[in-house]
């Protein structure tokens, strides 16, 4: 057992893709090492901005041996069929073995092959692994032809301390590796993981991307702290810092009096988006005038000084130019920009941004109607300045705070407070950890945004496909969904798209509305299986309601899903479960058998024992109740009523034989078990139901 180091030393690689780089980098090494049948132990990847390392432990010396025996043709086959074999295995007639087995005579080879040294395997195993790595993009760079995310300046590879000659494009793999580029660049000589872990350590590169998280998320509280201030969680830019930096230190500056009039949202986008800077907070949760920032150097009190100094003159450039677009823009009202969003293409096919924004107004105010406290002028309002402040200079400078800007402004320009919340609202949510707009006026105009992107570009056919959503259209539709879900808004869907559609005719003409309905639908249920499959709801009990009700209402079609997931995780669910199964597998095979259907009610006339009566009887009782309960949206009311004939259910199959031997009696127990599968169906679908 031996210890395999592999590193590769590059130009700076993007902090986003490091982390993904370093895991796919140790599973294709793996997975090669296991289809070549060396064993090995553990296998930990670590990346930084220079370097990806992957230390393999206890990797076997040499592949097994191993004996195979292959079957060839039958004996007696064709000469060419024996011909192709011998060859295909690089043997000779006299190696050939003739065996009998239940099939009868066949030539067979018995092959050994000796297993290789690992340390002659791993090259070419390895090289391979690099040239297959999924980078999301990459390069080429001088004359060379092998392609990776920046220019790959050296490998080092080690195998029980001996180097391994990986040769990949210009480059063959030695022992040297260097430390930070500017602290300690000197060449490293390595034998094994300890000694380069420490090494690195000591030329002032932090290898574990963890550790670097760690030491730069303390240090900053710490300073933060000794400031009297505290450190704004901020886990993306963490993340993305310590894909930064090799060997962090954490400084502190300030940003000048003068600024601190701009809007908290530009300050704190020109800090964390634009400088990744960490913001500080007062005891009251106010922007503190500090950043935090993270440097890759070490430096003494005046170097810090100096790096310190550097970071708020560039802060204070683009904080002034922030200051100056606020106090600009302020001077031209909102709706006195709309005209100018003309000059802004929406989509090719789609028009423009200010044709979008009259499409929201008109949408916006009539889902205001099914949004209990929205009023409909005020959401036509909302809508039709939701998008003016795209033309501001300091959306221009800061795209980011699209939205909020407009929030800003329209509350400068006197509107409704209602209306300035629903611009700066409309957009949300925008990722999954967002909150979800919760006041009237706004849940009206942000589904309104969204279901008019969702609506015209399903109707010219532009639906996401695979993993590629170029016009975030998932996301579109899963913030429908939450908005429904966590305000209890009752939105019939399909009318709401049909009112998006109508909003693109004068641009598209006519359009399938039926087309449309089932295409967004369909997206919407799938949607919806993604979203709830993580608040722990089952896929497949979605699928079944969805499919056993024409029902576009989210709200209610949640509360009986939620309903049927109680009643079958008891007893009397699971057991009727069966019980639908059972049924309808015997009327599914009977009618195939009959060449007929029997989908229509018993006739009680006929029933003659004990418990087919009185199944029917609760079944007769039961379907009237679960129409009513369903009427009334009172699903738990429902399941009860199914609950009920669970009794009668099992005693009914305990007892009675469905293919007695005449024909009119075994007919009717055959409409009574439709009846059993009908009554499931009037709650939902239960053949899409699993376990």
């Amino acid at each position: 057992m031996a210890e395999l180091l592999l590193e590769l030393l590059s130009e700076e690689i993007p902090a986003r893709m490091q982390g993904r780089a370093a895991d796919d980098l140790a599973r294709l090494v793996t997975e090669r090492l296991t289809a070549q049948r060396i064993t090995f132990g553990r296998a930990e990847a670590f990346s930084t901005p220079r370097r990806l390392t992957l230390v393999i432990h206890d990797l076997a010396d040499a592949q097994p041996d191993r004996a195979e025996e292959r079957r060839g043709p039958r004996v007696g086959a064709p000469e060419q069929a024996l011909a192709g074999f011998l060859a295909a295995n690089n043997a000779d007639r006299s190696s050939l073995i003739e065996r009998e087995t239940p099939k009868g005579s066949f030539w067979f080879l018995d092959v050994f092959e000796a297993g290789r040294p690992t340390i002659e395997v791993l090259p070419e195993l390895i090289a391979g692994a690099l040239g297959d790595l999924p980078w999301p993009k990459s390069m080429r760079w001088g004359a060379h032809q092998i392609r990776w995310v920046r220019p790959l300046r050296s490998i080092l590879c080690l195998f029980g301390g001996a180097v391994v000659p990986v040769r990949f494009g210009h480059l063959t793999a030695g022992n040297t590796t260097q430390g930070h580029r500017f602290l300690a660049p000197a060449t490293i000589e390595v034998h094994d993981f300890a000694g380069y872990r420490a090494a690195l350590a000591g030329a002032h590169v932090v290898l574990d991307a963890a550790e670097r998280r760690r030491k730069i998320a303390s240090d900053a509280a710490a300073l933060a702290s000794d400031l009297g201030l505290m450190l704004r969680a901020d886990e993306g830019l963490l993340e993305e810092v310590a894909g930064l930096v090799e060997w962090p230190t954490v400084l502190a500056g300030r940003i000048d009096d003068a600024f601190m009039d701009v809007p908290s949202e530009v300050l704190v986008s020109a800090m964390r988006t634009h400088q990744r800077y960490f913001v500080a907070e007062d005891a009251h949760g106010r922007l503190a005038p500090v950043f935090v920032l993270v440097s890759n150097l070490a430096p003494d009190a005046e170097g810090a000084k100096v790096i310190v100094h550097g970071n708020e003159r560039v802060l204070r450039a683009r904080l002034a130019d922030a200051k100056f677009f606020w106090d600009t823009d302020r001077q031209t009202r909102l709706d006195a920009r709309l005209d100018r969003l003309s000059a802004i293409l929406f989509q090719a096919k789609l028009g423009t941004v200010a044709d979008k924004a009259g499409r929201i107004a008109a949408l916006a105010r009539q889902l205001a109607a099914h949004v209990p406290g929205a009023d409909p002028a005020l959401a036509e309002r909302a809508g039709r300045l939701a998008k003016a402040d795209l033309v501001t200079g300091m959306v221009g400078e800061f795209p980011e705070i699209q939205g909020i800007m407009g929030r800003y402004y329209a509350t400068h320009d006197g509107e409704p407070a209602e209306v300035a919340q629903a611009i700066g609202d409309h957009y949300a949510p925008a990722g999954a950890s967002d909150g979800v707009p919760t006041a009237p006026l706004s849940v009206a105009v942000a589904l309104a945004d969204k279901l008019d992107t969702l609506a015209g570009f399903f109707a010219i056919d532009e639906k996401p496909t695979g993993s590629k959503d170029p016009f975030a259209l998932r996301r579109a539709a899963l913030g429908v969904l939450r908005i429904l879900i966590e305000t209890g808004v009752r939105l019939p869907l399909k009318a709401a798209i049909s009112a998006a559609a109508e909003g693109y005719r004068p641009i598209l003409g006519e359009i399938d509305i039926d087309r449309l309905h089932g295409d967004l639908m369909g997206f919407f249920a799938d949607r919806l299986k993604v979203l709830m499959r993580d608040r722990g709801v089952r896929h497949d009990l979605i699928a079944a309601t969805l499919a056993g009700v024409d029902d576009d209402d989210v709200v209610r079609l949640l509360a009986r899903v939620r309903a049927l997931q109680s009643f079958l995780d008891g007893e009397d669910g699971a057991n009727l479960l069966a019980a639908y199964r059972r049924a309808s597998n015997i009327v599914r095979i009977e009618e195939k058998k009959d060449g007929t259907t029997y989908g229509g009610d018993a006739d009680a006339a006929l029933l003659v024992e004990p418990e087919e009566v009185a199944l029917h009887g609760a079944l007769v009782q039961a379907r009237a109740d679960i129409a009513a309960a369903l009427a009334g949206e009172e699903y738990e009311r429902a399941m009860t009523a199914l609950a009920g004939i669970r009794v009668p259910v099992d005693a009914f199959f305990d007892r009675v034989t469905v293919n007695c031997d005449m024909p009119e009696r075994r007919r009717n127990r055959l409409h009574l078990l439709s009846e059993i599968r009908a009554a499931l169906e009037a709650v939902a679908d239960f053949s899409k139901i699993e376990g």
